[in-house]
């Protein structure tokens, strides 16, 4: 009987299914191993989309085979693959028979690895070790057959067997099962089957992740699978089960409910979905569960309503034909990109959005970019270099699409990016929407360290699906909203004009999405040359970003956001304490989150590019210890200092995570000591671009120091306003003058504060008499303010020279007293700074109501004489 026959036999229910089926010999992709690539799973270069059903788990037959007869598993597999499923989840270990019927009907299968998940399994030592040996068996029993689409080496860990172990040893436990699996199915997925109980659980080794969800609400399913995206990061994301059981709930509503499950599914980006489950039949703990109906059949296989409305959900999937989809803009800005934009070209060529365009704008480019371009369907924008914003700022200009969507010249899409953009787009009032970008593997060893290294382009996440900052290499924006805020400010050249047009748009009140599943490629840099000037660049960026936004840094120029960080590659700061799990009381909680402690301050000062010089400043005073050695207890603290940011590289370093496993433990050593080194000199590239264009901790924003004017006390006004609309003209009028100001919280004592500099400023109290007939004296009560950072430095710099000068250390003790002198001379003009800023502030406000005073004079004379 040759392989189609087999399949006709299959389908035709009153044939008994052949007791063995031997593998189709045609090379097919049916015969391909899967692969997790990115956000999504491929079989050869298709991507596969999970439509499946479970099967079981059933009764012990007397010969302890754990499935029914061949005879019902082929009708049923032929059945399920009619109804347009690919794929199977199982419980219980197949064996070859089981998946060869399946192979025979085209269908992929989740392969459960059961063992004794609900007692507490650790506690034995002779069990774990048996558990693994079981998998190990289980696995090479099915090595390579080519209907597997991944081992599941648990599923639903109990939360109270989770709590009893820790949740640590759990994880350690499971990796010791993922290794074991793949050491005898190398090419083989493997998976771990998670539960909202569990969620906390760290399983970064897994291929993919997969989570049974049963949440009976789409709004709140859609907002969980939003977060499990994110926990998921990288990896494709598959829910193992969806369900409802029809015999509480009524066929009809299990249809319905089936229907929106699995489209909310596809729309979060997962790969696909798995319902629970093909048949009422259900055999569990040695009794057949006769209280729940979750299948699409009945215990005679008799199609329940919900069967055909999940075929032709999952006949559209991933997203319903009946969408009518916005028309998107692609832009590529690039300059000089010959040796990667074919790459982009050919991705957006194979987007499989129905209506979208491509611009490419060659900003001056001397390669044969051009050339290259021309071999593509794209409008192509050629103009003299001019810089990344006003290439960009071109192809929005040019659009024909209400979404422009932007992509860098060394990225490439996932065929489905515009799809996810488009729909988040759709899915709320949002004028920005972006997503993930992935390094790709196989750039080479140092591009794999730099994706584990930090200054690369993440996003920032102040929700599930709500950003702060998207990268420009994955963003994408509402044309109107661009052209209301004039596109991007063409002062940013070659970085930071996506945060610049974030924050413009966030100020008018926009908002920005993020969709895990809009993904796109993105090359990291492959030579630690280039990464460091990369890094130079980054810090021009920023001090070009503080010299607009002033009040989003630190005094000492650390930008610090409100939102969270995602990607690879960042320097976590070392915390003292264990994370903790929220169980709720005795672990009852139906979704158990962790949560990491917070890192003191002081912690993550060594992140800082500055703290190098903090570095520096401690190895100078080390070295006048030879001329005074009282001097010589800096060098202890200068050795901690140092150590701070090396111990942070090498906990990076060590947590690293490569897409490739190494050739050798050589390659191994090699990786792990590139990606500690990038950790080490990245702050100072970033340094060196900070200090040479100004964003150093010494700086001062605003009107340069005039003549030390008295501060001004108050105004007077004929025209009354609240007290809060006097507030904001001044804050106003001070921050058109270009100083950095702050206003009072609910516990401050003060209504404004102005930073002067590092060392000094001025905070204002403001009151307002009420005069009678609309007239206002509005009092100002200002402070000079030293921070804590000068007064500290001033007294061990006066105390240190003294002793100095005691000890006739005359060298030590002059140079001292000289940075003592020029840290109060700082201080002094920090403090001459705010106050000069404040006086221009006042005289503007005062000059303004007085304006208005002249006016409304005139006003009431001209009525008078009306009159």
């Amino acid at each position: 009987m040759n392989a189609n026959s087999d399949i006709h036999a299959l389908r035709g229910e009153e044939r008994a299914f052949p007791a063995f089926v031997s593998e189709p010999k045609a090379v097919s992709l049916a015969n391909l191993r899967p692969a997790a690539r990115g956000k999504f799973l491929f079989v050869g270069d298709e991507k596969f989309w999970v439509k499946g059903v479970a099967y079981g788990t059933f009764r012990p037959r007397p010969d302890g085979r754990l499935f029914p007869s061949d005879d019902r598993v082929g009708r049923d597999f032929a059945r399920i693959a009619e109804a347009g499923f690919n794929t199977v989840r199982v419980y219980t270990q197949p064996g070859r028979r089981i998946l060869d019927l399946a192979h025979a009907n085209r269908l992929r299968v989740i392969v459960g690895l059961p063992w004794e998940q609900h007692i507490a399994f650790l506690d034995d030592v002779e069990r774990a070790r048996a558990i693994e040996d079981n998998v190990r068996e289980s696995v090479r029993e099915n090595a390579g057959h080519p209907a597997i689409l991944c081992y599941a080496i648990g599923n639903e860990i109990p939360g109270g067997i989770v709590r009893w172990h820790g949740r640590k040893r759990i994880e350690r436990f499971l990796e010791r099962l993922y290794r074991a699996a793949k050491s005898e199915d190398v090419d083989a997925l493997v998976t771990y089957v998670n539960f909202p109980t569990t969620e906390y659980l760290r399983l970064p080794f897994l291929d993919f992740c997969c989570f049974n969800v049963y949440l009976e609400s789409r709004p709140a399913l859609e907002a969980y699978l939003a977060r499990l995206q994110n926990l998921a990061g990288e990896k494709p994301l598959l829910m193992a089960e969806i369900g409802l059981d029809s015999q509480r709930n009524g066929l009809d509503k299990q249809a319905e409910s089936l229907k929106w499950q699995i489209e909310a599914a596809f729309a979060a980006g997962c790969v696909g979905a798995t319902v629970f489950a093909w048949t009422d039949e259900w055999h569990r703990g040695g009794q057949e569960i006769l209280d729940w109906d979750f299948g699409l059949t009945t215990r005679d296989r008799e199609p329940k309503p919900a069967l055909a409305v999940v075929s032709a959900v999952f006949a559209e999937a991933p997203f319903p034909a009946s969408i009518r989809w916005p028309r998107i803009s692609v832009v590529v800005a690039t300059f000089n990109g010959a040796r990667t934009v074919r790459e982009t070209l050919e991705g957006l060529m194979r987007l499989e959005y129905p209506d979208y365009e491509v611009i490419l704008v060659n900003d001056g480019s001397t390669d044969e970019t051009a050339t290259i371009a021309g071999e593509y369907d794209v409008r192509l924008i050629s103009t003299p270099n001019m810089g990344l914003s006003n290439a960009r700022n071109l192809g929005w200009k040019a659009a024909t699409g209400e979404i422009v969507a932007y992509i860098d010249d060394d990225a490439w899409p996932d065929p489905h990016w515009l799809h996810y953009l488009a729909y988040r787009f759709m899915t709320g009032d949002w004028v920005g929407v972006g997503g993930p970008n992935i390094a790709p593997p196989g750039d080479g060893m140092v591009a794999d360290c730099v994706a584990n290294a930090p200054g690369g382009p993440v996003h920032v996440l102040v929700s599930d699906t709500e950003a702060e900052h998207i990268p420009g290499c994955n963003m994408a924006f509402r044309r109107e909203a661009l052209a209301a805020i004039d596109g991007f400010d063409n002062r940013y050249r070659v970085a930071g004009d996506d945060v610049d047009v974030c924050w413009r748009l966030q100020e008018r009140g926009g908002r920005i999405g993020f969709h895990a599943a809009a993904m796109d490629w993105h090359h990291r840099r492959n030579e630690i040359g280039t990464y460091w000037r990369q890094q130079k660049g980054y810090g021009k960026a920023e001090a070009l970003l503080e010299e607009k936004w002033p009040e989003r840094y630190s005094p000492v120029g650390h930008l610090t956001w409100s939102g969270r960080l995602y990607g690879r590659g960042f320097a976590l700061p070392i915390t003292f304490g264990r994370a903790r799990i929220y169980g709720g009381v005795w672990g009852t909680a139906g979704f158990q989150s962790l949560y990491d402690p917070a890192p003191a301050t002081l912690l993550l000062l060594p992140l800082m590019p500055e703290w190098y010089l903090v570095i520096g400043a401690l190895a100078v005073v080390s070295a006048l210890g030879l001329s005074w050695p009282p001097l010589l207890y800096a060098l202890p603290l200068m050795l901690v200092a140092f150590a701070a940011p090396v111990a942070q590289a090498a906990l990076a370093a060590a947590r690293a995570r490569f897409p490739v496993p190494p050739a050798s433990t050589l390659e191994a050593i090699q990786r792990r000591v590139i990606t500690f080194w990038l950790h080490l000199i990245q702050p100072v590239g970033r340094l060196i671009g900070r200090l040479k264009h100004g964003l150093t901790p010494w700086r001062r924003r605003g009107i340069p120091v005039t003549a030390d004017l008295p501060l001004q006390r108050h105004l007077w006004s004929e025209n009354w306003k609240a007290p809060e609309q006097w507030i904001a003209e001044l804050e106003s009028a001070l921050r058109s003058s270009g100083a950095i100001v702050a206003h009072g919280g609910n516990w401050d004592e003060w209504d404004l504060a102005i930073r002067g500099g590092l060392f000094g400023g001025l905070n204002v109290l403001v009151a307002v008499e009420e005069h009678g007939m609309g007239r206002q004296l509005v009092r100002f009560q200002t402070r000079l303010r030293v921070s804590l950072l000068a007064l500290l430095a001033l007294s061990a710099l006066t105390v240190t020279a003294v002793l100095a000068a005691a000890n006739l250390a005359w060298v030590p003790a002059l140079i001292l007293g000289l940075g003592t002198v020029a840290l109060a001379r700082a201080v002094a003009v920090d403090s001459r700074t705010a106050r000069c800023q404040w006086n221009a502030a006042t005289d503007q406000v005062r000059a303004s109501a007085a304006t208005k005073s002249i006016a409304s004079t005139d006003s009431i004379g001209g009525d008078a004489g009306a009159r």
